[in-house]
């Protein structure tokens, strides 16, 4: 559990938020670098238009659904009692191998330029198969502004299973890789499956989502969720995390205890956010396919990103919720009385295929800058990162022959721990940082 005593969240005074400016205006040019990188003159995806329109805007209005607590405490006693990230940290059977010790391909699914300072790839145990993939990621820098959560310095990575291949019972499971990345040389993971609670607390089924969108603010973690629910984003408590007493490939209760397809911790949702508009279409609602937290806007915000292909003729959507500050509501957005929550600020944007959104504030600007990861097929794989406002779009080249294939192929969400001045990602294949003084040394 988080040591609120020491470690909870600080309101920020004008000493951080200089210093949040400073960090943003780095990741300014970071992202500008990156953006470039990525794409042709002709995939430009141009300035963000803001959504002017009370119709357009109106799509973007969720609808907060907590699971009430006395189910949430049902489950909870039945299972023995809940724990927490540092809990689980302490029974980490799985070890990420640093870059030099990867397969040449894994390696080469890494960013050309800007090079990872840290890469990791994965336990040879969780690679047999292609049938789980990661897709998304978020640190304690995104939890909390000392960069730690109780005592550890953590990194979560979201993945998802084929809903093609496989045993049957696992397909479109989410899991959770809990890093311990106190020593950057040795760090280890254990998985969490995500769950849904029933609305009685008497068991739980798996969460078939894909989850590449995650963001961890607070003691919450708000994850993306299958294209086409009327479910936006599910939410979850890292003070919920329940041991299960059964290894079985059954999920819920079973005779003689509990089981999460053979996983030993499960997390049980605590809430869920819905578009009063409906399900995601192309006409209505967006399908979210990108998070993050943004600690540089007052109050602090999540960021999401629309995925939509790179033959659609409809611009996706960039925009952000404010966190709520109420007393017991920490990790949970900004909503109204009847527990609504409208977008803070909205803009359409060329970019395709989004996998990856951050957004900074710097002083005195009037625009935010939006860094948006895509990934076009025409890329073969590779991407990049566009820097955009409501003026324009920048992007970074790499090489002596000024290619636009300079970020990592396949490459999931984007998280930014302004503690370290790291970007942390995800390939297919490995988990990765690059500092923004990297970034910055490979702008043109």
């Amino acid at each position: 559990m988080k040591h609120r005593g020491r470690h909870r969240r600080r309101r920020r005074g004008a000493a951080l938020r200089a210093a949040l400016a400073g960090t943003a205006l780095a990741l300014t040019a970071t992202a500008t670098i990156v953006s470039a990188s990525q794409a042709t003159v002709a995939d430009n995806p141009g300035a963000l238009k803001p959504l002017a329109s009370t119709t357009d805007s109106a799509r973007l209005q969720l609808q907060e659904h907590l699971v009430p607590r006395r189910s949430l405490d049902r489950l909870a006693t039945a299972m023995g009692g809940t724990i927490g990230v540092a809990d689980v940290l302490s029974t980490a059977d799985h070890t990420l191998r640093e870059a030099a010790d990867c397969d040449s391909d894994d390696r080469d699914s890494l960013p050309v330029t800007p090079a990872a300072d840290e890469a990791y790839c994965w336990d040879p145990a969780d690679t047999l198969t292609d049938d789980w993939r990661p897709a998304s990621v978020t640190t304690s820098s995104d939890a909390d502004d000392d960069g730690l959560w109780g005592a550890n310095r953590v990194v979560l990575a979201g993945w998802t299973h084929s809903t093609d291949t496989g045993p049957a019972a696992s397909r479109g499971l989410a899991r959770v890789a809990v890093i311990n990345t106190n020593d950057p040389a040795h760090p280890s993971y254990s998985w969490v499956l995500l769950t849904v609670p029933s609305a009685d607390g008497s068991t739980y089924r798996g969460l078939a989502s894909q989850i590449s969108g995650m963001a961890w603010y607070e003691d919450k973690l708000l994850v993306t969720t299958v294209q086409g629910s009327t479910d936006a984003l599910y939410v979850y408590d890292l003070n919920r995390i329940q041991r299960t007493s059964v290894l079985a490939d059954a999920i819920g209760r079973v005779r003689g205890g509990w089981s999460a397809d053979g996983f030993r911790y499960v997390m049980p949702a605590v809430g869920s956010y819905s578009f009063t508009a409906g399900a995601c279409s192309a006409s209505g609602a967006p399908c979210p396919s990108a998070l993050s937290v943004d600690r540089g806007t007052a109050p602090d915000s999540l960021v999401l990103g629309e995925w939509t292909s790179a033959d659609s003729d409809r611009p996706a959507r960039l925009w952000r919720y404010a966190f709520d500050e109420a007393p017991r509501r920490d990790g949970l957005l900004a909503t109204d009385t009847f527990g609504r929550a409208d977008a803070a600020e909205a803009y359409r944007t060329g970019a395709s295929e989004i996998r990856g959104v951050l957004s900074y504030r710097p002083p005195g600007a009037t625009d935010s800058l939006w860094y948006v990861g895509h990934l076009p097929g025409a890329m073969d794989g590779h991407g990049g990162l566009w820097r955009q406002d409501t003026k324009g779009a920048q992007a970074a080249r790499c090489g002596s022959d000024d290619s636009h294939r300079c970020w990592a192929e396949g490459t999931g969400s984007l998280s930014y721990a302004p503690d370290t001045g790291e970007v942390w990602s995800v390939t297919d294949r490995m988990l990765f940082s690059v500092p923004l003084r990297s970034i910055d040394a490979s702008l043109r």
